[in-house]
């Protein structure tokens, strides 16, 4: 064996031998007194920000004393009611309110694009259409060419109605929407329409059940529900909102609404503290635009649907574009009640964090303070099994710390720093 291998092989022994050695050694913090007025300064700013953290955002803020319940059982019943005279009509809610039924999504019709008398038949592509311009049938390739079209190309090529170029034919219902649609002014009576939102919340956990829809004292709900309308605090448990008033809650213009559409979505958040008595858990409203801004190109919210009949033995139909926002209902809930094992967690958690100030102080002092090694010295000691206690006095050049085999210290300000 070359003696170069034999050193490695004895090194690493050696190293195997006194990490196994040490590896049963007890270590114990040892407790000195540091006279240092900026190390003090340090430690006790370091616990203060501690025991303030746990204190006002963990113990305050965050309740982590409680237990919590995060998914709550809920259901939600939407009705829109209002009156408006548009034109020759008077419309109800019946005419704009879709679905009729309430569930947590509810439209509005704001403004209506009709397109009459559409038949099966043939007609011209809107030349509008990607390659549906054209001078001859060679133009034309029979089919589905793109899914902007309106039909299925026949392979001709015809004249544009009263127009002197010519597109493709198609084969759909005709006329197309864009060549004979007839748009209507936007319904601006819409702005004192009421949504009225039911709310049910249950926490199984804590076997709570809170609805958002109460009455005063001494007054029935039916009757205080047919006149009130919702406020933050005069009003908290009537549960009618006006669109002019959600529109505005969203920072939206409600005359930008009824010509483009749009999505907004109402939000719900139940957040109860059942250390109180469950009267005290109210919920509270938000409302934020859901859809993308006007300044994007398919911002807004609208629908088709058709009215079917017959005309003259024919088939036909009425194309309505409908413009309208959409309300979305979403509903958040969460629950804190007192609980032993929490607070025992947390709290532990707390006095344990505490101890980083030592650490962060034993850094700064063993870093930057203890230039001559003098607080080294006397932080790390090695005791055996026999133990002597001489005094041993040691000697530095500003002065001198005397030891009396404690493990406690006191180094004072004699140590210059």
């Amino acid at each position: 064996m070359s003696e170069g291998l034999y050193t490695v092989i004895m090194g690493v022994r050696d190293f195997l031998k006194e990490y196994f050695q040490g590896f049963w050694d007890y270590e114990t913090p040892k407790m000195m007194v540091i006279k240092n007025r900026p190390l003090g300064v340090i430690y006790r700013a370091v616990q203060f920000l501690v025991i303030t953290y746990f204190i006002w955002y963990v113990f305050i803020s965050q309740k982590a004393y409680q237990e919590s319940e995060t998914h709550p059982e809920s259901s939600v019943y939407t009705r829109m009611k209002g009156k408006a005279v548009h034109g020759d009509d008077v419309l109800d809610n019946v005419e704009y309110s879709h679905p009729p039924e309430g569930v947590d999504v509810i439209s509005t019709i704001l403004r209506r694009e009709f397109t009459y008398d559409q038949r099966q038949g043939t007609c011209p592509e809107h030349f509008s259409v990607d390659n549906a311009n054209c001078t001859s049938d060679s133009d034309c390739f029979p089919g589905l060419p793109n899914f902007d079209s309106h039909g299925i190309r026949t392979g001709k090529c015809v004249q544009y109605h009263n127009y002197t170029f010519k597109t493709c034919e198609i084969m759909a219902w005709c006329p197309i929407e864009q060549y004979a649609v007839v748009r209507e002014p936007p319904l601006v009576e819409a702005i004192n329409f009421t949504l009225f939102i039911r709310n049910s919340i249950h926490f199984p956990k804590f076997k709570v059940f809170r609805v958002n829809v109460d009455s005063p004292p001494g007054m029935k709900t039916k009757k205080y529900l047919k006149k009130c309308h919702y406020h933050e605090e005069k009003a908290p448990y009537c549960p009618i909102f006006r669109l002019g008033y959600i529109a505005n809650q969203a920072r939206e213009n409600f005359t930008e609404l009824c010509r483009t559409g749009g999505v907004i979505g109402v939000f719900i958040n139940w957040d109860c503290n059942l250390d109180l008595d469950p009267s005290h858990c109210k919920p509270t409203y938000t409302f934020r635009r859901l859809d993308p801004r006007k300044d994007l190109a398919d911002s807004g919210y609208y629908y088709r649907f058709a009215k079917y009949y017959d005309k003259n033995g024919v088939e036909s139909r009425t194309l309505i574009k409908a413009y309208g926002i959409r309300l979305d209902i979403i509903v958040h809930g969460q629950a804190g009640k007192f609980s032993v094992i929490p607070t025992i967690i947390s709290t532990v958690t707390a006095l344990t964090s505490v101890g980083i100030c030592s650490i962060i102080c034993d850094w700064i002092m063993l870093t930057f303070i203890d230039k001559n090694e003098v607080y080294s010295e006397r932080k790390f000691d090695e005791v055996s099994k026999k133990v002597k206690e001489p005094t041993d006095t040691i000697h530095t050049e500003f002065s001198f710390i005397r030891s009396f085999g404690s493990n406690h210290s006191d180094l004072s300000d004699g140590v210059p720093l």
